[in-house]
């Protein structure tokens, strides 16, 4: 979890009377997870943040399945995504399954004309391409190439981007996102041997108070439905907050390798985890320093998880005609290793400049529709000799 912060004003004991320079009180919100027995924060809003004044018809926006079972190696091109104006019109789900949905985005606007809630899930953003200003009841937080944002379900936010040309690869989990068990002590601390710790970590960092009335769109999405909730003030007009739960940043640039004088397994690049799966970076790196080492990842079979592999930047000594945004998917069932002449073409090398996201699942994934259009075709037997 997230570790404790303040930001703006709260009053000194919580569940108690908060005064305005009127006189009025402030409204407190607490935003909890797991019921009231787990993680959250004590927000003080300027007005309650109850009031919709009309909603709109629901529309779908789940996503279509193509196929549901499959047993063979696919490459995506997630270049190919067409950039589209709106942010949520631009995400485009490729990979799902019941614990979580791989999306693509390519939003050339910012949100301006209303505001988004994911009331399932939390939401693990990559940032490919762009820069820009994530805008949440908890204050701003600036992101830019590189940065995981991480972002609690049920959080109301908006995206200001600098210009037109945005890549983000988004993983919309149904359990919490956390940091692994293994990294932390029983108390919540990063320990020493964890890739990153609470430096690394980026809170939001100011938190302007909107005490605005008028009818503000709220568009909020729960199972598969996108619904609109017109508010008669403003969502981001929180005074002060404090907890332990809020999104965050953690640039992949701030994760440090594990290394070893062999090939070290992938568990050493993991970054996050949630229930049924896992996502990890790979960041440059040195290779592996016994004198007979292999550095290129060695044939192995996924038994039990489908394995997802985001192509950020750098070369890909593994694996061949590797373009910026590729999506890799080996799923369960068959192995899976380093294309033909790759082990060959490693020996001896020193380091790697790779940067990759990787997202292993614990249940198959499916494949939608919107995935086949971007598929690379042959990329199955792209093993043959």
């Amino acid at each position: 979890m997230p570790h404790y912060q303040q930001l703006g004003q709260i009053p000194h004991k919580r569940h108690t009377q908060f005064h305005k320079p009127d006189g009025g009180l402030y409204s407190e919100q607490l935003f909890s997870t797991e019921g009231f027995s787990n993680d959250y924060s004590l927000l003080y809003h300027v007005h309650p943040p109850t009031q919709i004044i009309k909603t709109e018809p629901q529309v779908d926006v789940s996503p279509q399945i193509a196929e549901e079972k499959m047993l063979k190696h696919r490459s995506l091109e997630g270049f190919n995504v067409k950039p589209v104006a709106d942010y949520l019109q631009s995400r485009v789900p490729v990979l799902v399954n019941n614990d979580c949905h791989i999306v693509l985005a390519a939003p050339q606007q910012s949100m301006t004309d209303y505001f988004y809630k994911n009331t399932d899930a939390d939401e693990m953003i990559f940032v490919h391409e762009g820069q820009g200003v994530l805008r949440t009841m908890y204050g701003e937080l600036p992101f830019g190439y590189g940065d995981y944002l991480v972002i609690p379900r049920g959080t109301i936010y908006q995206i200001q981007f600098n210009d037109t040309h945005n890549r983000l690869f988004i993983v919309e989990s149904f359990s919490p996102i956390r940091y692994p068990k293994r990294y932390h002590s029983k108390y919540g601390q990063l320990l020493e041997h964890a890739p990153y710790c609470e430096r690394d970590i980026r809170g939001p960092q100011n938190l302007p108070t909107f005490d605005e009335k008028g009818d503000f769109l709220i568009k909020a999405k729960k199972k598969g439905m996108l619904y609109g909730l017109h508010y008669g003030t403003h969502p981001f007009d929180v005074i002060g907050w404090d907890g332990c739960c809020y999104p965050y940043a953690f640039s992949i640039h701030d994760f440090e390798p594990i290394t070893g004088r062999v090939h070290q397994p992938p568990p050493v690049h993991q970054t996050f985890e949630a229930h049924n799966f896992v996502v990890c970076s790979f960041v440059p790196r040195l290779y592996d320093y016994h004198p007979q080492a292999i550095p290129a990842p060695y044939n192995h079979s996924n038994i039990d998880s489908d394995e997802v592999l985001y192509y950020v930047d750098g070369d890909f000594m593994s694996r061949k005609h590797v373009t910026r945004g590729m999506i890799t998917l080996h799923p369960a069932g068959i192995p899976h290793g380093p294309h033909p002449g790759a082990v060959q073409k490693s020996i001896g090398a020193k380091e790697t400049k790779e940067l990759a996201v990787m997202v292993d699942t614990f249940h198959p994934l499916m494949l939608t529709k919107q995935a086949l259009e971007i598929e690379n075709s042959d990329y199955v037997m792209s093993w043959a000799e």
